[in-house]
């Protein structure tokens, strides 16, 4: 088995991206990126969207994935895309992405309930258990919302870096790439093309 490539494209995409860890509709949106062969799509396929949303602990494992539901998965995801973008751009997005996020959210509506702990009570949303896949994709469109209507909606930020796609949380005003290994490939090939123009 070949040595996997740490300063991969792809390796780079596995790397912590601001915001991920706090937000799973950012996360979904990271899926797809593009690499100097092409696009990789990590929920390309049945199985690869069940893992993905086993890993983010929104589904089941015994839970069965069938090929319209992961269709929808990707589909939320393009939508987010869009919507990141006209949320970042201060446009208006296009009213499919809206009704895509919406059909999300309404598929499998959350149940407010009252818990009570050691710490007294607190609200609790339960999501609806009789579509599992339905409720996930209902968790990722309402982390969406949270994000696109929260405070943090103003750090919402593409990567500035050539050929990188992905979005994160801008944790100051003028950090502009993803992870600092975006940041360095930029500066590297900024000073590659500084030598290549002095040179005779």
């Amino acid at each position: 088995m070949r040595a996997v490539d740490h300063e991969s494209p792809v390796s780079l995409h596995r790397l912590p991206v601001p915001g991920e860890d706090r937000y799973a509709s950012l996360d979904l949106v990271n899926t797809r990126f593009t690499v100097s062969h092409g696009q990789v799509d990590l929920l390309d396929g049945t199985e690869a969207a069940h893992l993905w949303l086993v890993r983010r602990g929104l589904l089941a494992d015994r839970v069965v994935l069938n090929g319209r539901q992961s269709g929808r998965l990707r589909a939320l995801r393009e939508a987010l895309r869009t919507l990141f973008a006209a949320r970042a751009g201060g446009t208006r997005p296009p009213a499919d992405a809206l009704d895509t996020l919406n059909t999300a959210l309404a598929a499998a509506p959350a149940t407010p309930r009252l818990a009570w702990g050691a710490d007294g009570p607190r609200r609790d949303d339960l999501p609806d258990s009789g579509n599992p896949a339905a409720a996930a994709l209902s968790q990722l469109a309402e982390d969406a919302t949270d994000l696109l209507t929260g405070t943090d909606a103003a750090q919402l930020t593409e990567c500035a870096a050539q050929g990188c796609t992905r979005w994160f949380l801008r944790s100051h005003g003028a950090r502009r790439w993803c992870t600092t290994q975006c940041g360095n490939r930029v500066r590297a090939a900024r000073a590659y093309a500084a030598r290549k123009a002095g040179s005779p």
